[in-house]
């Protein structure tokens, strides 16, 4: 079923989304088997893929840039080391906004 445009424009508040709202999901894509963890996985896993592909876009992720994410398990490697980035120090990390904190799991991840 498709949501109405309207439906989306107005649940957008302009907050940011924080590191801890996308590291839920990105967890339970990993200890819920049925069909919560499938669609954790998807929510979790297009958010990254879509800022990876980004990042690729304006040339900041490739090869001979500055981020080589993994070419092969991409979404799982990339959400993996955003799940144990954001826990390395949860206290702090948690209210980033996650763009940020997605960022910072790459550069430290995956530098060329």
């Amino acid at each position: 079923m498709a949501v109405p445009q309207a439906a989306l424009a107005d649940s957008y508040t302009g907050e940011k989304y924080p590191a801890s709202a996308l590291v839920a999901p990105c967890q339970t894509a990993d200890s819920d088997s049925r069909e919560e963890g499938q669609a954790a996985e998807i929510e979790c896993e297009q958010y990254i893929i879509g800022f990876i592909d980004a990042l690729a876009e304006v040339g900041i992720a490739g090869q001979g840039r500055e981020l080589c994410i993994p070419p092969e398990n991409t979404a799982d490697e990339a959400r993996w080391a955003f799940v144990r980035w954001v826990y390395g120090d949860y206290s702090n990390r948690k209210a980033m906004p996650a763009a940020d904190a997605l960022l910072a799991t790459l550069k430290e991840s995956f530098p060329c």
